[in-house]
């Protein structure tokens, strides 16, 4: 070997630096496959043990239905019951009406909501005026007749309807629907349900009668005859005009009267409903009705149900047990909401609520409101309880004599819709049975702009 120039060390031939290089080359490449092939391994390794465990037999769960691997006969399996039922079971119910309708769990509707600041307008005639309202204020929604005490104003093809003679053409469903549509609001579709004095004559054995069958009259229901709860041909009856309308894109169906008569009957005699031992109460035909209809409306064809109620139920569990109409348990049918008239005109003078007496109900729009919906919160706050969209006074009530009422003008109604906002509560309907409404925000603000 040859000496470097600096005498220090000895010099490697030149082509030994290149077969360093090679070497370190391949040692990094059989590292690498080394690595990658651990990686493999390791794949494969998961995967057949993930095999080998689920070959393992597992502990099953024991069910109710036992389906055999083997079997010639065919196999039937019971049908899976959506229970959204929230009112408990009720076996009186049970024995005097049937069970209550039964939907498969996958065949349910899911409904939306609908947030609505409504307004009553009947048979439609103040439609033009309900969209001008609509487009500069609050309200978003009309609701519209289906079917009034005297009948359908529109053309229903309702069997019973037209047997009656009840059906007249006072508006076209389709028309009316779609041009509310076109100008973004919801339609919402009113049945006066039990008040019905002509299918109440028409159908005797449907009406409220006493003891010997004699159909009975109601003093303060105009000393007309009223169509029973109990009878389930005349929830059929009404429900059927609830799908009918449904299918022509409604928003919501809302039933209407959904009581029993106040007051005495004209001959003095008592209604009869059956022996007591076997009679479900009041609350529970109003409770069933609501039931059958959510299940055949709101479950199966996907649009809301709703029900109008009177506010003095609200506060007088007495009132709720003669008109059966019990708010704790109504609310609790799984309709999509329910609408007391929480009109001041409604309460009698002198009437006492949150420790303040109410010489003259009607002049506290504000107060009235406000105490009726205070004093209940805690029963519409409950979970599971249904939407709560009072009806508004939007009418002058002269009918409870001089000195008693104040006119309700727009800051009259306006200040009904403070008194819900300052609970809590967005929602309301406005009715006026004459259908006119002041212009105006209707939005609940009460504040005065001055110069």
């Amino acid at each position: 070997m040859r000496k470097n120039n600096y005498n220090s060390k000895y010099v490697l031939p030149e082509n030994t630096g290149k077969l360093v290089m090679m070497q370190r080359l391949f040692t990094t490449v059989c590292i690498i496959a080394v690595i990658l092939g651990v990686g493999i391994i390791g794949v494969l390794l998961v995967r057949f043990g993930k095999m080998a465990i689920a070959s393992i037999p597992k502990e099953t769960t024991v069910t109710e239905t036992y389906i055999p691997i083997v079997s010639t006969e065919p196999v039937v399996t019971e049908t899976t019951v959506m229970h959204s039922e929230i009112l408990p079971e009720d076996e009186l119910a049970d024995a005097f009406w049937g069970p209550l309708p039964e939907l498969p769990e996958d065949e349910v509707k899911i409904v939306t909501h609908n947030e609505v600041c409504g307004i009553y307008i009947g048979s439609c005639s103040a439609l033009d005026r309900a969209i001008e309202l609509c487009a500069n204020s609050e309200l978003n929604t009309v609701v519209i007749d289906l079917k009034t005490e005297w009948g359908l104003p529109w053309m229903s093809t309702n069997e019973t309807a037209r047997e009656i003679g009840y059906v007249w053409d006072a508006y076209d469903i389709d028309s009316v629907v779609e041009r509310c549509h076109e100008n973004g609001i919801k339609v919402i579709g009113r049945i006066v349900c039990f008040n019905d004095s002509t299918a109440a004559g028409h159908f005797p054995e449907r009406s409220i009668q006493d003891a010997a069958g004699n159909t009975l009259k109601f003093r303060t229901e105009g000393s007309r005859p009223f169509l029973s709860p109990y009878n389930t041909d005349n929830w059929e009856y009404l429900i059927s005009i609830g799908e009918e309308a449904a299918s022509h894109g409604l928003d919501e169906i809302q039933f209407d009267y959904v009581r029993f008569p106040a007051g005495s009957t004209t001959s003095g005699e008592a209604p009869y409903y059956g022996p007591e031992d076997t009679t479900p109460p009041k609350s529970s035909a109003v409770n069933r009705f609501l039931q059958t209809a959510r299940i055949r409306i709101q479950d199966t064809m996907g649009v809301p149900v709703s029900a109008d109620i009177f506010g003095i139920v609200l506060t007088s569990a007495m009132d709720a047990k003669i008109i059966g109409q019990d708010f704790e348990t109504l609310g609790l049918t799984g309709i999509d909401s329910c609408c007391p008239m929480a009109y001041p005109s409604h309460y009698a003078l002198g009437t006492m609520l949150g420790g303040h007496t109410f010489e003259y109900p009607d002049k506290e729009p504000y107060l009235m409101v406000y105490s009726v919906l205070h004093e209940s919160q805690d029963i519409y706050r409950q979970e599971g309880f249904t939407v709560v969209r009072p009806y508004l006074q939007a009418f002058t009530a002269t009918y409870i004599g001089a000195g008693n009422y104040m006119e309700y003008d727009y800051d009259a109604i306006n200040a009904q819709i403070k008194a819900l906002h300052d609970l809590g509560i967005e929602e309301y309907i406005l009715w006026d049975p004459a259908c006119k409404y002041p212009d105006g925000t209707y939005d609940g603000d009460m504040s005065v702009v001055t110069d």
